[in-house]
This record gives C-alpha cells, sequence and structure tokens, in this order.
C-alpha cells in the first residue's frame, strides 16, 4: 500500500512538472520585444545608434546627455583599439541609451566607455513605441 502512495505522488509531480508552464524571460533577453529587425553591421558618423548598459547608478552619475564616449573594438588576441567616439543623446529605458557616431566606424559589439563605465553598441534600432 505505502509502495502505491509513493508511485502516485511520484507520477503525479513529473506531470506537474512536465505541464508547467516555462518563464522563459526570467533567463532569456527578449530582443524581438524591443527591437526591430533592421541590422546595421557599421555606423559612421551621423549615424543614430543604441548602446547597452547594466543600468546601475554609477552609469547615471558618469555618463550625461551631450557627453562623449570613447569606442573600443576587442581584437580576437584582445587587444583593445579605439576605433571612433559617440555623443550620448538620451536614455532610453533603464538599460539604453542613444548616441550619434561624431568620428570613425563602430560597429556592433564594440564598447564605448567612459569614466570607467562601459557600454555595448547594439545593431538593431529601437523600437518607437
Amino acid at each position: 500500500m505505502k509502495i502505491r502512495v509513493n508511485e502516485i505522488i511520484s507520477l503525479a509531480l513529473i506531470l506537474l512538472t512536465a505541464s508547467a508552464p516555462a518563464n522563459v524571460f526570467a533567463v532569456w533577453y527578449p530582443r524581438a520585444l524591443y527591437h526591430r529587425q533592421d541590422v546595421h553591421e557599421a555606423f559612421k558618423k551621423g549615424d543614430i545608434l543604441y548602446m547597452f548598459h547594466s543600468g546601475t547608478a554609477e552609469v547615471m552619475r558618469t555618463i550625461r546627455a551631450g557627453d562623449i564616449l570613447t569606442v573600443y573594438r576587442v581584437s580576437s588576441s584582445c587587444e583593445a583599439k579605439t576605433v571612433g567616439k559617440i555623443r550620448v543623446l538620451s536614455y532610453v529605458g533603464e538599460t539604453y541609451l542613444k548616441g550619434e557616431v561624431t568620428e570613425g566606424e563602430i560597429k556592433r559589439d564594440d564598447i564605448a566607455e567612459k569614466g570607467g563605465v562601459s557600454l555595448l553598441v547594439i545593431s538593431v534600432s529601437m523600437c518607437d513605441h
């Protein structure tokens, strides 16, 4: 009798686990919800781009609209090379910045820095909503 109860409970737990919906947004970055699909390979002077940041208070204290960020590209041998500059236009939401390229050619995954704060250049545009 005790074995039968354990089998029923085990089967119920397995079925409950298999049928429970997974909350994938907790570990997956929902790019499709926030970005349009127009991907840019490179940004040149005058182009508008977006950067992803951590959203911490340090970013808010360090970077302001109008600031100029130096942009680096890290090679496969881990060498950082200066590739351009970006003027910050505004914050977009809690974790993005909008900027304009002022010099150089900037590509996705380049790193923009100012005062110890780093931002990642993303290759897609933000949604209008």
